[in-house]
């Protein structure tokens, strides 16, 4: 099993290797890492192998989600041996310890021994630390691949791939970029030492944490054991559990052939809602007339710098307008949706689809767009500013804009619609209008959007220039507001949606 990815083609054999290259190099200088804090304090060491230990806990437990590669130690794959669930479990498990990634944290475990001996913890510890870490990291390995073979071998695909990796960046990215932001100084930040400590008390860093607080506080240590056994003993019986219903369980029939070409359609679910936003889903990603607006979006934002740069407003300020102005253009870019479907609405309208699955379905592509987008690009634009107590602020007002501008989007794309390039037409070449109603929608939304947000802009103002303590205002606020409008504009967008699909549909067809 180990040699197999190595036979299955040129392709196929260059890309393991290099994988396994990639694998190599991290975990030199993963080892060299550890063995140079050696020398630090115990407290760098901690916070070193909490957040190291826990991020690889989560790597082994969400890559199956992610890769989605195929188990050679499927529990289904031995049915007809008539083998025993609990002795087969055990054996999956301990098979599961022969890979290239546990010879991995092999290197990383002796390194990690090796350091906190050099701290005065007894070697004992240390090493029933890092077993239970290594276990967890396995049947946390093993219980999220039975799940995705179990639940997502129907489903899998790069569009549902693409959606795991999205999601990891959203997480990643803010975390590499606070990390990154942090003044050391030969000492751990309180933030970060804060974040390691809570880390120490979850299943996740619990095992890694062991070590550390021996030394300590062998009660503090006795806790962190006993969690880290708890998560031990629970994903064994996981693991047991899902051995034991692929023995015993029938699957249901496979989909017919051809269906994995579906694409979004495969992965969305199979409601009107799900269709309707699989559909829109391929337009926001295909269509260059979508593709055009939201590549003009950062160009926007980016310049709205300029003139305050000019005119003499700091740096540090002037850091922060681009992102709520993306969040701003990102809820105002679907006011017209409804016009860009051309006379393809008549599906809709035809099969009877309620307004509320129309105007749901449609807000899917924009928000799998904008909140990556956004839970990225405002822990860069905090740290620039170098000061994260602004986080919250920044998060409040962008929620407030771009949450605000989709629910008031969801009315206007079905209570004023003007036309729009046809599709294949150039997004540049604009359709004649006897009357000005676009200029009009367009300038209303964005200016109810500015106005439902602008308790959140005038407490984040506050908290910038007067006192912090607002920041909670804008957060919450911001918030809270953003989402009001949302759910109230999707429900007046619906109602709207079905007292006029009659309307919707003449002026499509005459467009």
């Amino acid at each position: 099993m180990l040699v197999a990815p190595l036979r299955a083609g040129v392709r196929p054999a260059v890309r393991t290797l290099l994988g396994l290259a990639v694998l190599a190099a991290a975990t030199v200088l993963g080892c060299m890492g550890l063995l140079s804090l050696r020398d630090s304090s115990a407290e760098v060491a901690l916070v070193v192998s909490v957040l190291g230990g826990s991020a690889l806990t989560l790597g082994f437990a969400a890559a199956p989600l992610i890769v989605g590669a195929v188990d050679p130690l499927d529990p289904r794959r031995f049915r007809l041996f008539d083998a025993p669930a609990g002795p087969l479990a055990a054996i999956l498990a301990l098979a599961g310890l022969i890979s290239v990634p546990i010879a991995a944290i092999a290197a990383l475990s002796v390194c990690l021994v090796l350091l906190w001996a050099a701290h005065g913890v007894p070697v004992a510890a240390a090493i029933v630390g890092v077993v239970l870490g290594t276990a967890t990291c396995v049947l946390a390995a093993r219980v999220c691949m039975a799940l995705a073979a179990l639940f997502l071998r129907e489903r899998r695909s790069r569009e549902l791939t693409g959606l795991f990796v999205v999601a990891l960046l959203v997480v990643v990215v803010p975390v590499g970029v606070f990390l990154a932001s942090l003044q050391w100084g030969g000492r751990v930040p309180g933030r970060l030492a804060a974040v390691a400590d809570i880390l120490g008390d979850t299943p996740m860093g619990a095992a890694w944490t062991v070590p550390a607080r021996w030394a300590t506080d062998a009660a503090v240590a006795g806790s962190s054991l006993a969690i880290a056994v708890a998560t031990l003993v629970g994903l064994a019986l996981a693991w047991w559990s899902l051995v034991h219903r692929a023995l015993h369980t029938t699957e249901r029939p496979s989909l017919a052939r051809g269906s994995g070409r579906l694409g979004w359609f495969a992965v969305a679910p199979g409601t009107p809602t799900g269709a309707i936003a699989a559909r829109s889903v391929l337009y926001w990603l295909r269509d260059r007339r979508y593709l055009v607006n939201i590549l003009i979006i950062p160009i926007a934002a980016l310049l709205t710098m300029v003139p305050l740069l000019i005119v003499g407003v700091p740096l540090s300020y002037v850091v922060l307008v681009p992102v709520p102005m993306m969040a701003l253009f990102l809820g105002w870019l679907p006011h017209n949706d409804l016009a860009y479907d051309s006379t393809a609405v008549w599906m809709h309208i035809a099969a009877g689809v309620r307004g509320v699955s129309d105007r749901i379905g449609r807000l899917v592509p924009i928000l799998l767009i904008g909140i990556p987008v956004l839970a990225i690009t405002i822990p860069i634009v905090v740290a620039l500013h170098d000061r994260w107590a602004m986080l919250p602020v920044l998060v409040g007002v962008c929620a407030s804009l771009f949450l605000g501008g989709l629910g008031l989007s969801s009315v206007a794309s079905v209570a004023a619609p003007y036309p729009v390039p046809r599709p294949g037409d150039s997004p540049f070449q604009q359709p004649e209008r006897s009357e000005a109603s676009g200029v009009v929608a367009q300038a209303l939304v964005l200016l109810a959007a500015l106005i439902v947000a602008a308790p959140a802009l005038w407490w984040g103002w506050l908290a910038l220039t007067v006192d912090i303590g607002y920041a909670d205002y804008a957060f919450w606020g911001g918030v809270g507001v953003g989402v009001a409008v949302l759910l109230i504009g999707t429900g007046v967008g619906a109602a709207v949606f079905d007292r006029r699909g009659a309307v919707l549909l003449e002026l499509a067809e005459a467009a």
